[in-house]
């Protein structure tokens, strides 16, 4: 018996052996893989939505204009109703839904920010987190830098925990701070999954314009292998006229966004454009 048993396992341990030697070598001869990068096709949107709309005209809207993520508002003390039919629209519609929120105070109020962020998580309606935390609104920041960035950085840390993708908005300076010999770009980076720069200007490219701010942090996300969107303000700007095409035609945005995702398309990190926000970007005419 044990003969038998023996020619029947040899070819049987050989193959299994041959096919491991192949794997191995196989193994060895690979160059490891890439980075991820994420660079979307020109027209890629995004959208914020801060107030409650109708689902049907947002989703149409959004369909219209190319919008494939969605940030809409969540407050957990509201009703989950026009949210659960935003979302089951958007499922038909192959639009991608996520929570948004976000307070200057959350920097150090972390138990509200997660608080939040548990509640959003529990609702199973948004495929992942898109906070605007905006640090640098506080009365303290010029002054207390070196305090409020760490407790920034360890926000992020425990809203990552949480689960669902985390996405951040951030300044297109951002990379000007440095505290403890620690790039603020970088560190933000190393701990989200994404980030929407606010590269709030009118124009394609040049030394002032959407390219031009958002550069820097173009190239630190690509050498993160994190996605970057950018930011297109539709807004009133009373002192920045040059930050947003409020006042502008509808035509005339969608040609300098254009502009900008040809140019884009060099940067791996580019995630397409998202307009804040719904109401004043539907307001724009023509």
């Amino acid at each position: 018996m044990r003969g038998v048993m023996d020619a029947v396992l040899r070819p049987v341990l050989c193959l299994v052996l041959s096919v491991g030697l192949l794997v191995a070598s196989v193994h060895r001869v690979l160059p490891p893989l890439a980075p991820e990068t994420s660079v979307a096709p020109p027209g890629t949107r995004a959208m914020w939505l801060w107030e409650r709309e109708p689902p049907e005209t947002v989703v149409a809207w959004a369909t219209a204009h190319s919008v494939s993520t969605i940030f809409a508002y969540y407050d957990p003390r509201a009703d989950v109703t026009e949210l659960t039919r935003l979302r089951a629209l958007c499922d038909d519609a192959g639009i991608t839904l996520d929570a948004l929120g976000g307070e200057p105070a959350w920097t150090t109020d972390h138990a509200a920010a997660l608080a939040w962020a548990r509640a959003a998580a529990a609702t199973g309606l948004f495929r992942g987190l898109h906070v605007d935390v905006e640090p640098y609104l506080l009365p303290a920041w010029q002054q207390e830098q070196a305090v409020l960035v760490p407790q920034l950085l360890r926000l992020l840390d425990e809203l990552a925990r949480i689960g669902p993708p985390l996405e951040l908005d951030v300044p297109f300076w951002l990379p000007t701070v440095q505290v403890g010999g620690e790039n603020l770009a970088d560190a933000v980076l190393a701990r989200v999954d994404g980030v929407t720069v606010m590269s709030y200007r009118n124009t394609a490219t040049g030394g002032n314009s959407m390219l031009g701010v958002a550069d820097d942090l173009l190239r630190r996300a690509g050498k993160a292998a994190k996605p970057a969107r950018l930011g297109a303000e539709t807004q009133a700007l009373g002192d920045c006229a040059y930050c947003t095409f409020h006042g502008g035609t509808g035509s005339a945005m969608r040609a300098t966004l254009s502009d900008v995702d040809r140019a884009a398309q060099r940067y791996a990190a580019f995630e397409g454009i998202a307009v804040h926000q719904y109401v004043t970007w539907m307001a724009l005419t023509g």
